[in-house]
């Protein structure tokens, strides 16, 4: 997990003259045993390498901080990657047409966001946000850390595919066997996506903090197989 703290005012870099980064703070510990008070000393939190449940906790605590606290999650499987933003109420300005416009966008939390009905997405959605639900799933339900499968556990998978796409109501080609068995067989992080995911990331914690240019709202996939990045909103509001 990494926590980053930003005291607005003061320079944290030329292109962004208004503002300050103070030290960055990393932990690797039990982020659960964590208050709500303590992340609410924090402006943006990103998390990685978290169970399905501990996304959800964290996320929950940084809602109930007094002031308003950006997360984000980032996992790497594989040649894939995954980034999710909740900025809460979310205020900007960016450029058009010569001239700087007001923009606000409001942004579900990670358990509203996975909540939504798979029936409801369109039809041409990110193959990979299916696969990483069902992932993580597994994972929970089999009490195993992120990471922790191998080739062997690829037939309960996709059981577990099978059954979650019946109670979606989704086909089961929207998850395709082939990028389930990538994500089981080899769950390191591969090294050229890393920096990909992580350029992308520190974008999008500059855009927030700056308040300038329009975020990613609210999924960021990104396949090193084709080299595509595409973003989801998945926010319960087609």
């Amino acid at each position: 997990m990494v926590r980053v703290s930003v005291e607005k005012g003061r320079p944290l870099m030329p292109l962004f003259p208004d503002i300050i980064g103070s030290p960055l703070l990393q932990s690797n510990g039990d982020l659960s045993s964590f208050g709500s008070e303590f992340y609410g000393k924090f402006d943006v939190v990103v998390v990685s390498c978290c169970s399905f449940t501990t996304k959800k906790l964290i996320n929950e605590k940084c809602r109930k901080s007094s002031k308003r606290v950006a997360f984000y999650t980032v996992d790497c499987r594989d040649s894939c990657g995954e980034i999710f933003v909740d900025l809460q109420h979310h205020k900007y300005s960016k450029k058009k047409n010569e001239e700087t416009i007001e923009c606000e966008l409001h942004y579900p939390s990670f358990e509203e966001s996975i909540s939504v009905p798979w029936k409801s997405f369109p039809r041409r959605f990110s193959k990979q946000y299916f696969a990483m639900r069902v992932i993580e799933r597994f994972e929970e339900a089999e009490q195993r850390k992120p990471g922790e499968l191998s080739i062997a556990d690829l037939p309960a998978v996709l059981k577990l595919k099978k059954e979650l796409c019946e109670a979606q109501s989704l086909n089961e080609s929207h998850i395709p066997n082939a990028l389930l068995e990538r994500l089981v067989t080899d769950t390191r992080e591969f090294p050229p996506v890393c920096p990909i995911i992580g350029g992308i990331l520190g974008q999008e914690v500059i855009k927030t903090i700056s308040e300038k240019g329009d975020p990613v709202k609210n999924f960021f996939f990104f396949d090193a197989m084709d080299g595509k990045g595409i973003i989801e909103d998945v926010s319960g509001n087609p």
